[in-house]
């Protein structure tokens, strides 16, 4: 897998798993690729050429950010490194909170959250939290 800089075109050749399409409408719009390249720090995951995943951080304001990820319906082949790259590249970010949020239901975002040492802040799920109304739950790492 390459790890090269997250552009903008690179969300439009994404192939998103099943779990993120609810989400595709709203990264299909240029806007939203735009801002998350003007937030100046994700990178993307190639293999042989095709986007796998797209994640970094988003300021919110100074120390804090907010954590994304989107990745394809074949990321899970590659999960070993990916996680490899997104905990080097949390560990390294510097934030003194970042923020992220997992469908309620999603049990292998979940896990993969807390292996990346994000604590669950909301016991109950975030109702109509997502683009198309449905629930998350919040988590965070705190340094």
């Amino acid at each position: 897998m390459n790890i090269t800089r997250f552009k903008a075109e690179h969300l439009a050749s994404l192939e998103l798993q099943d779990a993120q399409q609810y989400f595709g409408s709203e990264i299909s719009t240029p806007g939203y690729a735009a801002s998350l390249e003007a937030s100046g720090g994700g990178f993307t995951g190639m293999v042989d050429g095709r986007v796998v995943a797209c994640a970094g951080c988003s300021e919110v304001w100074q120390g804090r950010a907010v954590a994304w990820a989107l990745l394809s319906k074949d990321a899970s082949k590659h999960m070993m490194v990916l996680h490899r790259a997104v905990h080097g590249y949390l560990k390294a970010a510097q934030f003194r909170r970042i923020e992220a949020w997992v469908d309620e239901g999603f049990k292998p975002g979940e896990r993969w959250l807390q292996m990346m040492g994000f604590r669950l802040e909301t016991p109950e799920p975030m109702q109509g939290f997502r683009p198309d109304g449905g629930a998350c739950f919040l988590y965070s790492r705190v340094k």
